[in-house]
């Protein structure tokens, strides 16, 4: 993960943007970018699986950024916050309502 994040990082500084990838611009970007992932299911539950990649993958790259951004690690915020999901959300205790 350390490598795709440096690409991503790398390709950001290439292009001068860093400027513009404050916190508060990124945390729009990602929820633009989740809408536009929900766009696929407007009408019904079929999508466009390259579409919807294509937004997962955006959304992903925003997220980096925005850590970056804040200076912290994805690797350590995504393993600390599963821990507290652990928690929170204990085996066997909670269950999902069913269609």
């Amino acid at each position: 993960m350390k490598k795709l994040i440096e690409e991503i990082i790398r390709f950001r500084d290439e292009r001068n943007w860093k400027k513009y990838h404050t916190p508060a611009n990124l945390a729009k970007s990602i929820v633009i970018e989740a809408a536009e992932l929900l766009e696929n299911f407007q009408w019904d539950d079929n999508y466009d699986h390259e579409n919807m990649s294509d937004e997962l993958a955006d959304i992903m790259i925003y997220s980096i950024m925005a850590a970056d951004a804040i200076g912290v690690d994805m690797e350590t915020i995504i393993r600390n916050k599963m821990k507290k999901n652990g928690v929170k959300y204990p085996v066997g205790e909670i269950s999902l309502p069913r269609k």
